[in-house]
């Protein structure tokens, strides 16, 4: 059985060590996380359905305006897709900026061990 002895040096031990890790943050639930990527990937594909509908609208009005039918509706069709895939890679590279800054700065330092623990530690293994 261990003696009470035993047991305040491992008490001792694990006060060191948590002095040693220096303060742990508590890991907060991120429910809310979930939902901004789902908001993020709607907000990318209402960008492209956007730029699809408005080239496809504006290519309609111009041809029904000047009675060429599929010229117009085709090209600013294709014009409103490429608008909408710009826009949308435009907004993946601010999500991702924004998530390379909360990384850096979530982001800390472990704390460094003396030597002179280090040999406490092993010294009392060996015992």
């Amino acid at each position: 059985m261990t003696d009470p002895d035993d047991r305040q040096r491992l008490a001792d031990l694990e006060k060191r060590i948590a002095a040693l890790r220096g303060p742990e943050k508590q890991a907060e639930p991120r429910g809310d996380d979930h939902y901004s990527q789902a908001n993020l990937g709607w907000q990318m594909v209402i960008e492209l359905v956007a730029g699809l509908l408005i080239g496809f609208g504006m290519g309609y009005g111009l041809d029904v305006l000047f009675g060429t039918l599929p010229i117009f509706l085709v090209l600013f069709t294709l014009l409103g897709f490429a608008a909408g895939v710009k826009t949308m890679l435009r907004t993946a590279e601010m999500a991702q900026k924004n998530d390379a800054a909360a990384a850096a700065e979530n982001k800390t330092a472990p704390a460094a061990a003396d030597d002179s623990t280090t040999r406490r530690v092993d010294d009392e293994r060996e015992d």
